[in-house]
């Protein structure tokens, strides 16, 4: 009996398909401005997210310090990814979540010169990056966008 048992519970996994919630839309309607602590970390309690952001200013300034009074810019598209800037970056960080951490996902060059400063926008499928008042460029997990 107990063998009879185990093979319908194999039969009944088996056959079972993966479940699946879709449509789901994870984006943030608006970017959010997190100001980093003295220990590198970031926190947002609304969305239930903090992470360390020391590695992510030192692979763009080469500064072990550069985080130190500095906020960063985040906002998350519909996909799930979180993309990543601060003032002074050349370039916008986007994450996927991975085994309880954050994993570059991808780097984009947006300045030469550094943002001075950066803002987000949700422009699905799209993330606008603008510099001040300035459109700079349309972002996804793709790549970028040409000029609408």
């Amino acid at each position: 009996m107990k063998k009879l048992n185990f093979m319908l519970f194999l039969l009944f996994a088996v056959g079972c398909s993966q479940l699946t919630l879709e449509p789901s839309d994870f984006s943030w309607p608006i970017e959010t401005v997190l100001d980093v602590d003295e220990n590198g970390n970031i926190n947002e309690n609304r969305y239930s997210f903090s992470t360390n952001v020391k590695s992510l200013f030192l692979a763009e300034t080469n500064d072990s310090t550069a985080y130190i009074n500095a906020s960063v810019r985040i906002i998350r598209d519909e996909k799930g990814l979180y993309y990543i800037t601060s003032n002074g970056f050349k370039n916008v960080y986007l994450f996927t979540v991975s085994d309880g951490k954050m994993a570059l996902y991808s780097k984009y060059l947006v300045s030469e010169f550094g943002l001075d400063l950066p803002a987000f926008n949700q422009r699905k499928p799209y993330i606008e990056v603008l510099d001040g008042e300035e459109h700079i460029l349309f972002l996804n997990s793709d790549g970028l966008k040409g000029e609408e």
